[in-house]
């Protein structure tokens, strides 16, 4: 009889097997790549492990679909032996290489093939949770076939009319001997999760755990219709000019200049309900002024707090705390100012954001450096060690487009001269983090706390500045309900 009961290890961290169920063609890669890079993002240690990938390893030349038929027992020895290949890979990595979380990306449509992961997890105290992608309509499955199954290297030198005939008998081969996961019976004891039509419809079963109802939480998110994200920081402000960080300083005059080349850039890009963001900083309000639409200011957009080392320049961070400028050095993404925040700490306050952008279609995010790059690491895949040190140029427009496994970049220059505030990896982090670095903890990570310098005086200032552009006039403050963002109006002309 096959082991029916959900893995359930007494260890509430214990690491976890994802398990993906479903029919070729139903975006089971998609997911499990997009979930592995929402995982890895806010750090929680994930990797994919494709059993097609496995087989192709075994199989160096694929010839048709006859070796996915259900009676051909030679073929079938060699997927099962590539199926267990891939689990002892899974087993590696969660027992020896740190993982936390393991995707097994297969189709796993039999009983017998999902009790047998089962039972592995059950002997090496791993979690299981099953997300079944389920999708009936013909239209959406010969989409994805045409998008992404016929690029497949089993598919290399055939023709399109070709591959797409034979992809289909392969769906038709499993067809046959598919079992659905049955959450109302014969596995009501498993935790997992079904997304039928591309989230038209989810069902939840059993979720064990804090991880597991943050990846429900993601998949419910998530779509697959076209949009673009463009991300940008403000124009530049006074203190760019000053080599001074934080703050909150209005913009300058070619700042100026940049908000109305934006302006002229949205307009020519003829986007259908265009949304924009901002944080709740003069720069970002004053840019966004300028493109007479409305804009919704995000308090969790703001720039990283740099705590006590607000306002100064590097060369005054350098004099005034040579430690902290040393230890920031050593290990950019998990220093914390003190009395403020880490790389670590932002991606943490970004996760509302990154949450609604994929529920949304078009938007512009006007925001910071670090902020930016905190959201250009999410789409573009970059780990940790990547994200403070990626290029955020003032003055430029990133357009972030959705593709098939990942997300294509295109970076759009305005050309209005502005500062370089960019600051490269010291050599010294390049050797390697220092073993004696403090690390995050509950407290701030210098010992001394001093004043730490107000970020904003008040709203009321605030607004008062966002007439900065020409023929803008201060608006009513909008009521902010707790938790939400502040919608701004675009200036009156």
């Amino acid at each position: 009889m096959p082991f029916r009961k959900a893995c359930g290890p007494q260890l509430a961290n214990s690491p976890t097997v994802i398990v993906m169920v479903g029919l070729p063609a139903r975006g089971k890669t998609y997911i499990s790549k997009k979930l592995t890079r929402y995982l890895n993002w806010i750090g929680v240690p994930t990797k994919v492990f494709n059993v097609g990938e496995y087989r192709r390893e075994a199989v160096k030349h694929y010839s048709s679909y006859d070796f996915f038929r259900p009676d051909n027992e030679e073929a079938m020895k060699v997927r099962r032996q590539c199926a267990l290949a891939a689990l002892r890979d899974v087993k590696l990595y969660l027992t020896e290489e740190a993982g936390q979380i393991a995707v097994f990306d297969a189709t796993n449509t039999t009983r017998e093939r999902r009790g047998m992961i089962l039972n592995f997890a059950k002997e090496n105290g791993f979690k299981v949770f099953f997300i079944e992608s389920v999708c009936n309509d013909p239209t959406v499955v010969a989409t994805n076939v045409m998008e992404v199954k016929l690029s497949s290297p089993d598919y290399r030198d055939c023709n399109s009319t070709d591959a797409m005939e034979d992809f289909m008998k392969r769906i038709n081969c499993y067809q046959a001997s598919y079992q659905p996961l049955d959450p109302d019976d014969y596995d009501r004891e498993l935790s997992l999760i079904k997304v039928i039509d591309v989230g038209r419809r989810f069902l939840v079963n059993r979720v064990q755990d804090h991880i597991q109802s943050r990846i429900v939480y993601y998949l419910m998110n998530i779509h697959v219709q076209p949009r673009t994200i463009y991300l940008c920081r403000h124009g530049e402000s006074e203190f760019n000019l000053k080599g001074k960080i934080g703050g909150d300083s209005g913009l300058s005059n070619r700042g100026k200049k940049f908000a109305l080349a934006l302006n002229k850039f949205v307009g020519e890009q003829n986007l259908k309900d265009l949304k924009v963001w901002t944080s709740q900083l003069k720069r970002t309000i004053q840019t966004a002024e300028a493109l007479q639409l409305p804009y919704e200011q995000w308090k969790a957009l703001n720039e990283i707090d740099a705590g006590v080392c607000e306002e100064m320049t590097y060369e005054e961070i350098r004099e005034q705390h040579p430690e902290e400028f040393a230890l920031r050095d050593q290990d950019k993404y998990y220093y914390r100012y003190p009395s403020g925040e880490s790389y670590q700490d932002l991606v943490q306050r970004l996760e509302p954001v990154i949450m609604e952008l994929e529920r949304q279609e078009n938007v512009l995010v006007i925001c910071h450096q670090a902020v930016m790059r905190c959201l250009l690491a999410y789409f573009l895949d970059k780990s940790a060690d990547e994200m403070p040190y990626l290029k955020c140029p003032l003055h430029t427009v990133l357009k972030l487009t959705p593709v098939a496994y990942g997300c294509r970049v295109e970076s759009i220059s305005l050309n209005i001269e502005a500062v370089n505030t960019h600051r490269e990896r010291p050599e010294e982090a390049k050797k390697g983090p220092n073993p004696l670095m403090r690390r995050n903890s509950v407290t701030p990570l210098a010992s001394p706390e001093p004043t730490k310098k107000p970020r904003i005086n008040s709203f009321e200032e605030h607004v008062a500045v966002s007439s900065a552009l020409p023929g803008c006039v201060p608006q009513e403050v909008p009521t902010q309900l707790p938790g939400q963002p502040l919608l701004g109006k675009a200036c009156l002309t």
